[in-house]
């Protein structure tokens, strides 16, 4: 079955939606280990945890947004 490539986008995206968003905001280093842990990060239970968004916030802390994935199978 052929599909547009605006429907295969879809069926993709809808895939691999974030089952929860967790959001840190931590100092430097402890964000900087905490982006490491998670990449080096099996996959457990069916899902892997993505760093998704990181950004420099004014006082100098880093607020990064931590994503739960289904892992593929």
């Amino acid at each position: 079955m052929a599909y547009r490539p605006s429907e295969l986008a879809e069926r993709i995206s809808n895939l691999r939606e974030p089952t929860e968003r967790i959001m840190f905001r931590l100092p430097v280093a402890a964000a900087r280990v905490m982006a490491r842990e998670i990449i080096k990060q099996a996959p457990q239970d069916g899902y892997m945890a993505v760093v998704e968004q990181w950004r420099p916030l004014p006082n100098g802390q880093i607020e990064l947004t931590v994503s739960r994935l289904r892992a593929a199978d």
